[in-house]
């Protein structure tokens, strides 16, 4: 992870072995969140709509990100040079993609419009060509090479000399990343403010039926509201911790150090779950558990059963405003 790579200096060896085992095992669960939606994506043909292709993005990012992550320092010269451009491009990405699916959010619920789909090609132009743009600009002032070295093993590539590394580094990934949490949380606010004056309007008007409808947009939204915090969990201690690095190079809090390795290596983990455990996935395992032999299937919860029957009648809320506003 990007920020492992600035948290290392002026550590003991014992102290940089936690925070090897801490980002290999972090980013190790984020490999796996990440990997199985990427799977489930390739797999089942009833996801590949377009609200679930940006999650499919999001949870590609996360995967090579924490991949990049863990494979540290595979050997000098080249692979050096590819592992540290790697990790900070699919890093900051990552955070880009959760931007997409905000605006993708707030344009079809609270603009009406259905005519997200034909940003596609606009999304990729903006997530990747950012993050190329910001891991070449990060190359300013830093010195590329080995970091972490624990004994003869080096654990990471690409570290940021003196002050002007350090602010580029800060530049090219916190502040992008920052500018991501408050579009996030403001476009967020807007969708869950519009949702609560619906239902205050439906029931003035006593429709049950719209009642009912926005009280499903509203239980699909509880969570969506809470997205932007994934972001601020995951990278708070990263940012604390690179501006107390910059005031005070020559002192490192080690347990600001591990909390920074840690949350920001399991962000893959909670974006996979928040973004990609949603009902349209979950339905269609189920699904293919009712496909199991009655031999194999007794050996599942029963209550399986009745959440299969239940996710039916489900659908992920950005799929259904969309092709609602297509008939």
């Amino acid at each position: 992870m990007a920020t492992v790579q600035a948290v290392l200096g002026n550590l003991s060896v014992e102290e940089r072995h936690v925070l090897t085992a801490v980002n290999t095992g972090a980013s190790t669960l984020s490999l796996l969140g990440s990997g199985f939606i990427v799977l489930c994506y390739l797999c089942f043909k009833e996801l590949r709509k377009f609200s679930f292709k940006l999650v499919f993005f999001l949870a590609l990012s996360d995967m090579l990100c924490s991949f990049f992550s863990i494979v540290g320092d595979p050997s000098k010269g080249f692979f050096c040079y590819a592992q540290g451009y790697s990790t900070h491009f699919f890093c900051v990405a990552s955070f880009l993609w959760t931007t997409t699916i905000a605006f993708t959010l707030h344009r079809t619920v609270v603009r009406h419009k259905a005519d997200v789909e034909d940003f596609e090609p606009m999304f990729h132009l903006y997530v990747w060509g950012t993050s190329l743009v910001m891991t070449v600009l990060r190359s300013i002032g830093n010195e590329h090479g080995h970091v972490g070295h624990i004994g003869r093993v080096a654990a990471w590539c690409w570290t940021e000399t003196g002050r002007t590394g350090k602010a580029v580094h800060f530049f090219t990934f916190y502040t992008p990343l920052w500018g991501a949490i408050l579009f996030n949380g403001i476009t967020y606010f807007q969708v869950i403010r519009m949702l609560n004056n619906a239902t205050r309007m439906a029931v003035g008007m006593s429709d049950r039926g719209s009642q009912s409808d926005t009280r499903a947009d509203m239980k699909a939204l509880n969570r969506w509201g809470y997205y932007p915090l994934i972001l601020i969990g995951s990278w708070s201690f990263g940012t604390v911790n690179r501006i107390h690095d910059f005031i005070e190079p020559d002192h490192k809090i080690f347990w600001l150090s591990v909390f920074d390795v840690g949350m920001a290596a399991l962000m893959g983990l909670f974006n996979s779950i928040a973004y990609g455990l949603n009902s349209s996935v979950r339905r269609a395992i189920y699904e293919r558990l009712d496909l199991l032999p009655e031999s194999i299937r007794r050996w599942f919860p029963k209550k399986l059963k009745s959440r299969s029957q239940q996710q039916q009648h489900e659908s992920e809320l950005v799929s259904l405003r969309i092709e609602d506003q297509r008939q």
